[in-house]
């Protein structure tokens, strides 16, 4: 599997393909996940997310494609070097009538060596060292997401894939999992993150890969995406809005502007670098015509709605900046 000259991959995936009876979940995904970067995973729903993350662990197979893994095909069997790896796909499954401490040790007991110091490292990481002793029947939805964020860090993997990993948290545990994933990538580790809180992957994640219906629309860091995909909204005078549009479609291009529908006239958005809006404003003048308004930018949410045909999910609000985890 070909990448070209860059940084080195971590998880790569070409062709991939996998149906359910009559239905395609994936049709031909191709991702490129760099090294020490956290990736956002994001699609609707039903577009392929966590069959992709089961095929990426071994849980199942695709019909056809290839898998790449730290810079060597993953091929059926190839248990060990899942030791490589660290998961947390879908909800986090424990024995109820364990502590915490105890189902991180049997967890580690069926891996890679892992001794007792690295599972007390990894409660306290997690804020969970108080409640180790704790049967795990007792704990929140948000306490065993956190444990099982520990659970796929047991064998120090190189390369860690989360599903959902917010579920459950409260916005100063999300902002305590934000901080603990980046310093991950910042120590040379890859975090994959499948996630529908668009604005915490906004803040949390590098580089993202946006899917629908099983296939690749758009990746790249989150800069260049939203840069490159920018809008900006003028509102000029509702009887000016048809010669403000031929206006900018000599600077933007003949499709770049659009007249927005709504409860206040005269609203236009226009695809294009919001850096540049001060050239949409010059060209509008040039036309005898001036802006009263001038939005600029593009948040990921607007953009994810864009790219996969503004089909719903479910997405937040920014968290508050927070130490350490919660809930």
């Amino acid at each position: 599997m070909a990448h070209g000259s860059g940084s080195t991959v971590a998880l790569a995936t070409e062709g991939l393909r996998k149906r359910y009876g009559a239905r395609v979940a994936l049709d031909g995904l191709d991702l490129r996940v760099p090294s020490g970067v956290v990736y956002g995973f994001l699609g609707p729903n039903g577009a392929g997310k966590t069959t992709t993350m089961r095929i990426l662990t071994g849980l199942i197979h695709p019909d056809a494609g290839r898998v790449e893994v730290l810079g060597r095909p993953f091929r059926r069997g190839d248990r060990r070097r899942l030791f490589q790896v660290g998961s947390l796909i879908e909800t986090p499954s424990f024995y109820p009538f364990l502590s915490g401490r105890e189902n991180l040790r049997a967890i580690a007991a069926s891996g890679a060596p892992t001794s007792d110091a690295r599972v007390e490292e990894l409660l306290r990481l997690v804020s969970l060292g108080e409640r180790a002793r704790d049967r795990v029947s007792g704990y929140s939805l948000g306490m065993k997401q956190r444990l099982g964020i520990a659970a796929a860090l047991l064998s120090d993997p190189k390369l860690l894939l989360l599903d959902e990993p917010a579920n459950g948290l409260d916005p100063a545990g999300i902002a305590g999992m934000r901080d603990t994933l980046r310093s991950l990538a910042a120590t040379g580790k890859t975090v994959l993150v499948s996630s529908h809180i668009l604005s915490e992957v906004q803040q949390l994640a590098d580089v993202v890969g946006i899917i629908a219906n099983g296939r690749l629309v758009r990746e790249g860091t989150i800069a260049d995406l939203l840069r490159h995909e920018g809008t900006v909204r003028l509102r000029v005078a509702p009887d000016e809005v048809a010669g403000a549009v031929a206006a900018l479609a000599g600077l933007a291009g003949p499709d770049a502007a659009s007249i927005e529908r709504g409860p206040e006239a005269g609203w236009i958005a226009v695809r294009f670098d919001p850096s540049r809006s001060a050239e949409l404003n010059r060209a509008l003048a040039a036309a005898g015509i001036f802006a009263g308004r001038i939005e600029t930018g593009t948040s990921l949410e607007a953009l994810f709605l864009e790219l996969t045909a503004g089909q719903p999910n479910v997405v937040g609000s920014p968290v508050p900046q927070s130490p350490g985890w919660s809930s």
